[in-house]
């Protein structure tokens, strides 16, 4: 008899709570073996195949394309192992496949072995694997082994996929919780999760459990006010806020209402660096961006003022300065904008970032970035220039402290050696964190961009 076991939606890190079904790759009736890709998913952070930990015969999917789901909220179940020996049924050790995949002539029977990978146990092989290049993660809960009485086959799976009960194996702690985002707001309120019953499958305990507890906490102290409904003139369009517009949102909405931010901003001759920069592409090689020559001034700057590359932790009251610079920069994409991380920007030649700038930007034109190239980010490049303006007040990418914005460089009237010249001219603005530093931090931050922008040379001291 196939055991059928269900995979749920995993936790694919960084605090992200739900996905959305972009596109299934597999349906019912298909035979898929260990780690294939089965479902393509788009979070908040980025478009993902999900590999299915298990191998077997697809015996049913929850959800239509376009669907958000919750973590831990089941994605597909797989019949694995062997479907029993009997007169009128399939040889043992095989998985019986569905009319619907036999029907084609194509789909073999799997061996049992093979597919799920059965031992004396019972158990059947997984991975552990939950997300393309993303690593691995705790035990998948399952479902309950059923023994119908009915003739063994398609149908048998049918019917065992559609009837079976769910059974949560175990959890990673005490308290059924899967996100890290839900525990550590949770800690932040002084809230025991072992008091809260969640409302997610199987007793899940979801961040609106928790949010739902911090506001009955504080009722007493505060009444909430409650969200007012905004009204529509008639054939006005509502777009739901989810996926990366409602991140965006969130994030942003966080920074203003968190960060005391303030911008200062300064004129820069670039022409020198242009030059430099025509120099450098001449001489062959990986062609040089002006974005590398300006994430290798912010380096160097960063390393002349760390308060700059810090966060707050409030609860403890620190500034917690970060040993490592984790650039990111703006890239606005068909999907919205998008800010890829270059880890170890510090430690990176200028030929070294215009190589991972130009793969990360693909990337994310492509839309197939990992979470893990999207975060961790302790200081952020925005060149709006590319969008033909010239200066702007940046939103701090939260929880980083400051974020320098690059306008357009072009040709202006400008007093060069005393004497009035066309030069080639750009302007900077720094949007910091008051918290962490006072403007002349700050000004001493972006005055030392301007001038490696003017002076180039001035980074030979840095090499």
């Amino acid at each position: 008899m196939p055991k059928v076991l269900e995979f749920k939606l995993p936790d694919l890190g960084e605090g992200l709570t739900e996905a959305e079904i972009v596109r299934w790759l597999v349906e019912v009736g298909d035979v898929v073996a260990v780690d294939q890709p089965v479902v393509e998913v788009e979070t908040a952070k980025a478009m993902v195949e999900v590999p299915c930990p298990y191998g077997g015969v697809v015996t049913a999917r929850f959800g239509e394309e376009g669907t958000e789901l919750p973590v831990g909220s089941p994605l597909l179940t797989v019949a694995v192992g062997s479907a029993g020996a009997s007169d009128s049924g399939p040889a043992s050790g095989s998985v019986p496949v569905p009319a619907a995949a036999a029907g084609s002539g194509s789909a073999p029977v799997v061996d049992a072995a093979a597919a799920a990978g059965s031992s004396a146990s019972g158990e059947a092989e997984s991975s552990g694997n939950v997300l393309v290049g993303y690593g691995t993660g705790a035990a998948v809960a399952r479902r309950r082994r059923i023994r119908p009485d009915a003739a063994r086959g398609a149908v048998a799976v049918a019917e065992v996929a559609a009837t079976a009960v769910a059974e949560v194996v175990g959890h990673d702690g005490p308290v059924p919780v899967i996100s890290p985002l839900v525990r550590r707001l949770a800690r932040e309120n002084s809230l025991d999760l072992r008091a809260l019953k969640g409302s997610g499958p199987d007793g899940l305990i979801l961040r609106a459990d928790v949010e739902g507890a911090i506001r009955g906490a504080r009722a007493p102290e505060r009444a909430a006010p409650a969200p007012v409904a905004v009204a529509s003139p008639a054939g006005a369009e509502r777009v739901p806020l989810r996926g990366m517009r409602g991140a965006v949102a969130d994030k942003l909405s966080r920074s203003r209402s968190e960060i005391p931010d303030a911008t200062c901003w300064v004129d820069a001759d670039a022409t020198e660096l242009m030059a430099a920069r025509a120099a450098m592409n001449q001489a062959g090689g990986t062609p040089v961006s002006v974005l590398a020559l300006l994430a290798r001034i912010c380096t160097a700057a960063l390393a002349r003022f760390p308060e700059l590359n810090s966060t707050v932790d409030m609860a403890s009251r620190e500034i917690v300065r970060l040993p490592g610079v984790h650039l990111g920069f703006a890239a606005q994409t068909e999907r919205g904008l998008m800010v890829p991380v270059v880890k170890d920007a510090h430690a990176r030649n200028v030929d070294d970032l215009s190589a991972e700038f130009a793969r990360l930007t693909e990337a994310a034109r492509k839309g197939v970035l990992t979470p893990a190239e999207l975060t961790g980010g302790t200081f952020t490049l925005n060149n709006y220039g590319v969008f033909g303006v010239d200066g702007s007040t940046p939103i701090i990418n939260h929880p980083e402290a400051a974020m320098l914005g690059v306008g357009r460089i072009v040709p202006k009237p400008w007093v060069h050696d005393g004497e009035l010249a066309v030069r080639k001219v750009v302007q900077l603005s720094l949007t910091f964190d008051h918290r962490v530093c006072d403007g002349g931090t700050a000004g001493g931050f972006l005055r030392y961009v301007a001038d490696c922008v003017e002076h180039p040379a001035l980074l030979l001291r840095t090499l």
